[in-house]
């Protein structure tokens, strides 16, 4: 069965940046096995799978190399430019996914996401988490993922976290985030640490936004913040509060199309 194959890289408007995803276009899922065989063929952070519904929406699934996931912001961002390049002529394009319907717009230079907005709460933090982190002290709250404010965008950029340490705490099908205030442009900056899902950093990450816009929110005062991701491949976002909805903006280069032979 061949199956229409895209890899897009995501909140960047340069190949070779942002975060690669990986989107197959079907006309029904195939076995979850298969899925989950083509993440992990695949190596990136997430493979999303598009089916049309006879409404004129989408059902999404996305999986990492090792799980499927529950919501992922820069492969539902590749998918939505993947139905741009196929013409699609309905827009705001409708997701049906574990995470409810997402919906996502058409900018001039780019996509804005419609997500569930998922402050950060008070909680215990594993005893384990700073030290693999390699961080003495920080405030730590959690929403799916563990939110860990530093003081200086610095410390984000030069964190050196043991993987294999991290990948022991117990996060669930969370992560890490690590997330400091921003300079000139930019309100805040981030890196995110998912090791127990199979991804060791993730370069550009979409759906952390969802708990990070409305801390920064509240404690910037601001209702639209501009975000950049200090990994290696480096990703930029706009993320808009609107109400319990975070609108998430990127831009997407694809760099390759082709067929899958199953």
């Amino acid at each position: 069965m061949p199956i229409p194959y895209y890899h897009v890289d995501a909140f960047t408007d340069q190949l070779f940046a942002g975060n690669p995803a990986g989107v197959c276009i079907l006309p029904a899922f195939p076995a979850d096995s298969t899925m989950q065989k083509i993440a992990a063929e695949n190596r990136h952070s997430e493979t999303a799978f598009v089916v049309p519904r006879l409404d004129g929406d989408f059902d999404l699934r996305w999986f990492t190399p090792e799980v499927e996931d529950d919501l992922c912001g820069h492969a539902t961002l590749a998918a939505a430019y993947v139905l741009a390049l196929q013409k699609h002529d309905r827009w705001p394009v409708r997701f049906h996914t574990r995470s409810g319907i997402l919906s996502v717009s058409r900018e001039h230079d780019g996509f804005e996401m419609d997500f569930p907005s998922r402050p950060p709460q008070p909680c215990e933090v594993p005893a384990e988490l700073l030290p693999a982190l390699g961080l003495k002290t920080a405030q730590v709250t959690k929403a799916r993922d563990y939110l860990v404010v530093v003081e200086t965008a610095e410390q984000v950029r030069t964190l050196a976290p043991d993987i294999s340490a991290l990948a022991k705490v117990d996060m669930g099908i969370g992560g890490a985030i690590v997330t400091a205030p921003g300079k000139g442009d930019v309100d805040y900056v981030c890196r995110f640490f998912p090791p127990s899902v199979g991804i060791a950093e993730d370069p550009a990450t979409g759906s952390i936004h969802c708990t990070l816009a409305p801390y920064w929110a509240e404690r910037l005062g601001k209702q639209t913040l501009r975000a950049q991701q200090l990994s290696a491949r480096g990703g930029r976002t706009r993320c808009t509060m609107a109400g319990d909805r975070v609108k998430i903006a990127g831009q997407t280069r694809l760099y390759l199309q082709g067929t899958l032979q199953l």
